[in-house]
């Protein structure tokens, strides 16, 4: 069991799973994670707020019954309806199919498709919407994009409680719930900023937006989703100042042009080479980085791209596609952000050359500004190939 009392009446009943590795496919859980639940018992009405993953349906089912009957709890408030939070709602009802749910407009559209059923009872709750469970009031606030579409923020104000959602989480799993207990505080500290980047990176005008909502309001506890419960006494506001930290735009006093590329031979690390210096000539205070990808941490040179001015990429050609490394690579760019963003491709190929080709359709379909065309050669670049580099360098450069 993991069972505590955060205030009167308040309890977590969340589910620890440090065993977990990978989240959502994409993200590492060096720390595992655990599926924050809670109960708010009011002295009329009981609220659950946010589900556990579906495989922990029965340990969830078990804690909230320590805490409550569980046929007392007549709300479930949904902050955000991924199925790691969403996942045991349908079995929920079959035990309790009066329950009524409370999610925001975009959540009650996802719950039908994530539930499958007609018979919920789904309350949309709007900005500043308060349920009222008698010494105990719910108060809901929309938080779009933090980091669903369908994101609310759930204030208890008689016991200064803040139900953040996935804000200000972790994927980060100790037997303790609160921040003052944490026993490896730098473990703690990479996964809240392994979180924040994998999570709200993509987002950051919406954090801000999230940051703002949470300065107007008056709490000493943030009970969120993932990882430990923040307290005023503990982490609370250090967290809070780091996301402040960490949702600035990044400004550059001088352009960041990272050149990637992988080359078999060193043909495509030539052309590279002299295009980085065509665009050293045009704009001479740029700060231009060659990162051969097969050398660098993945997580860095994402980083990079992501935090770029602007970039370029290069392949050579290997059975008629771009090499590994280079979609491994294009497989983490920031989507959202990286739109418009200027962009080019080069490469040497042997035989048909179809790398450039494929990279230019990943490019554009990103939404980015891929220059007007690509640099490509045959096999061994000449003297004369390698000025045309340059000159396609000095080219793009005057498109950033």
């Amino acid at each position: 069991m993991n069972i505590n009392e955060i205030k009167d009446n308040v309890y977590s009943v969340s589910v620890l799973n440090p065993n977990l590795r990978v989240f959502d496919i994409v993200m590492t859980t060096d720390n595992g994670t655990s599926y924050n639940s809670y109960i708010v018992k009011g002295s009329e009405k009981t609220a659950l707020i946010e589900t556990a993953h579906l495989n922990y349906f029965d340990y969830f089912i078990n804690n909230i019954k320590e805490v409550a009957e569980l046929e007392s709890v007549e709300y479930l408030i949904m902050n955000h309806n991924e199925p790691d939070h969403s996942g045991s709602i349908a079995k929920l009802l079959d035990l309790l199919p009066n329950l009524k749910i409370v999610t925001s407009q975009a959540g009650s559209i996802y719950i039908k498709n994530i539930i499958n059923r007609n018979d919920a009872n789904i309350i949309v709750a709007k900005n500043g919407d308060s349920i009222d469970l008698g010494d105990k009031t719910l108060t809901f606030f929309s938080a779009p994009f933090l980091h669903w579409p369908d994101s609310m923020f759930t204030y208890l104000k008689e016991d200064k409680v803040l139900f953040s959602c996935d804000f200000l989480g972790s994927h980060y799993c100790e037997p303790e719930l609160f921040d003052t207990n944490i026993h490896y505080y730098e473990e703690y500290s990479k996964a809240l900023k392994g979180y924040f980047d994998a999570i709200f990176g993509p987002f950051k005008p919406y954090v801000v937006k999230g940051l703002n909502i949470v300065k107007e309001l008056d709490f000493d506890c943030a009970a969120p989703s993932h990882g430990p419960v923040l307290t005023k006494h503990g982490l609370l506001d250090e967290v809070i100042a780091k996301y402040t930290e960490w949702s600035n735009p990044t400004v550059h006093n001088n352009k960041q042009i990272p050149i990637f590329y992988c080359s078999a031979y060193g043909n495509t690390q030539l052309i590279a080479e002299s295009i980085a210096v065509g665009i050293k000539e045009t704009i001479t205070d740029a700060n231009i980085e060659l990162l051969d990808i097969i050398k660098y941490d993945m997580n860095l040179l994402s980083q990079k791209l992501n935090e770029s001015d602007a970039f370029l990429v290069g392949s050579p050609t290997i059975n008629k596609d771009a090499v590994p490394p280079v979609w491994v690579l294009l497989s983490h760019v920031d989507a959202i952000n990286i739109a418009k963003k200027p962009t080019a491709v080069f490469g040497s190929y042997g035989w048909s050359g179809e790398a450039t080709k494929f990279i230019r359709q990943r490019l554009e379909s990103l939404k980015t500004n891929v220059y007007e065309e690509d640099f490509r050669i045959t096999f061994v670049p000449t003297e004369s190939d390698l000025n045309k580099a340059k000159e396609f360098g000095k080219a793009f450069a005057l498109t950033i």
